[in-house]
């Protein structure tokens, strides 16, 4: 059954326009979600917050200019304060995949706050209109990703690094619960040299932790606004001092260490602060990637798998096999990891977009980034809680693949050289036996070339893990 929706006519420059009676948007915004209907996908809520605080800092900065008065500026500030806190979320219905510098997004952001503000100023009958008031002094060119900009930095810093941050202390408790857990090094997923799980959960949280000096290194730049630059870069229509004292109203509002751009001409054109970050997140996401898998390695069995970690059950596994209990976190990490990889390949082909004056990929852009940093937000805390925490060590498993692994004869090197060590671990191998019993098969005591005693001294897994 077909709904039953009431219209009212709004009309732009380009005529009238047909407008559902209680959207508080109106012509512009309704062209693009008639002209967009693509993905269904809107703004993140985030951006759409991040547009509103543009909007009350250049209000204010407007009224400081004696640009707009001080009724109207009071009025856009309240409302952007509303639309910031995510009430009227449902009021911007424009899809990500639209007119690439956001005209259209900005419009909507300009409608909804002129509505608001006009019905604040009802009772003295002053309207507010979404260009000549809302966007006084601005161009959709640097407001929109001045909007992007401090989204993902306020993403950043108030959400993902310390998500990372809880991650990278769960992991290091870890490994200082597993320092004495000796079990076998494995590389190229054969046996090695031993190794203990503690040193390889350091080794776990030093990933990340080189992933959130990463996004910290990268900061300035994404914290580098363009607002200012209006159509192309020049500042047209814009007063003197107007940029600058926005950027100082958002930064005190946020908390954020925002900063105008240092050539307005690169910082309209180019999104490469963007590219630069996402690029830190696709590393980051690889790493977190090769830590689950091996965990899901070591987790693996319960009977014919490694069984060196219990993962904490927290599921059953199977609609078929009674008592299977899988490593649900780990695999949901790895498709957080790639869904990440491919939101940077997104990113870093839309960043080609820049022609001339203006990139035109930066709402698919903006999209995939917050997206990439609250998946990875969400599952850095997720993996932390369930499932790291709750880790837990098979000692006696460790301990024996430890000693069973024929790469212990690797200290042998010193005492019979490399050739004659790679003999016992061959028939070590082929017969079943352990490095020290192939030893004495092969006649190595027996002929002198070493000692009991030193056999003690070279093949103790202890003594084998170096001093990091």
């Amino acid at each position: 059954m077909a709904e039953n929706i009431e219209y009212r006519i709004e009309h732009d420059t380009m005529g009238e326009v047909r407008v559902p009676a209680n959207a508080l948007y109106r012509a512009q915004t309704q062209r693009a979600v008639d002209n967009f209907p693509i993905s269904g996908q809107t703004l993140e809520s985030a951006h759409i917050r991040a547009l509103a605080l543009v909007k009350k800092a250049a209000a204010t900065a407007n009224e400081e200019l004696q640009v707009l008065d001080a009724e109207r500026a009071q009025a856009i500030r309240e409302a952007a304060d509303l639309v910031a806190t995510g009430e009227y979320d449902e009021h911007f219905p424009i899809d990500v995949f639209q007119t690439g510098s956001g005209t259209s997004s900005n419009m909507n952001t300009n409608e909804v706050l002129a509505t608001l503000a006009t019905r604040s100023l009802e009772s003295q009958g002053i309207e507010v209109h979404p260009n000549d008031h809302v966007n006084a002094s601005q161009s959709s060119n640097d407001v929109f990703p001045t909007s992007v900009h401090v989204a993902v930095t306020e993403a950043l810093v108030k959400e993902l690094i310390p998500s990372l941050e809880v991650l990278a202390a769960s992991l290091e408790k870890k490994s200082a619960e597993f320092k004495d857990v000796v079990k076998s090094g494995r590389t190229h997923l054969m046996d090695a040299t031993p190794i203990t799980l503690g040193q390889e959960f350091s080794g776990y949280a030093a990933t990340v932790r080189y992933g959130i000096e990463r996004v910290n290194a990268s900061l300035p730049r994404v914290a580098e606004v363009p607002l200012g630059g209006t159509a192309v870069g020049t500042g047209i229509n814009t007063p003197a001092g107007f940029s600058a004292r926005v950027i100082e109203l958002l930064a005190e509002e946020t908390g954020l260490p925002l900063t105008e751009a240092r050539n307005h001409f690169e910082a309209q054109a180019n999104r490469d602060g963007l590219v630069e970050v996402s690029g830190q997140l696709r590393t980051l996401a690889y790493g977190l990637m090769k830590i689950s898998n091996d965990i899901r390695w070591m987790g693996s069995g319960p009977n014919t798998g490694l069984g060196e970690l219990h993962i904490p059950d927290l599921q059953p596994g199977s609609s078929i096999m009674p008592g299977k209990v899988n490593p649900v976190i780990c695999e949901a990490t790895i498709q957080v990891a790639a869904q990440v990889i491919g939101n940077d390949a997104t990113i870093a082909l839309s960043s080609t977009n820049g022609a001339f004056e203006l990139n035109v990929g930066i709402p698919v852009m903006a999209a995939n980034l917050l997206q990439s940093i609250r998946l990875l937000a969400n599952v850095s805390r997720v993996a932390a809680e369930k499932m790291i925490d709750g880790l837990s060590a098979n000692v006696e498993r460790c301990r024996f693949l430890a000693e069973a692994s024929p790469s212990t004869v690797t200290p042998l090197n010193k005492l019979i050289g490399y050739e004659a060590a790679a003999k016992i671990a061959k028939y070590s191998v082929a017969n079943k036996v352990t490095v020290r019993d192939a030893v004495v098969a092969l006649g190595y005591v027996g002929r002198g070339e070493v000692t009991e005693a030193q056999l003690d001294e070279a093949l103790d897994v202890t003594k084998m893990l170096g001093d990091f």
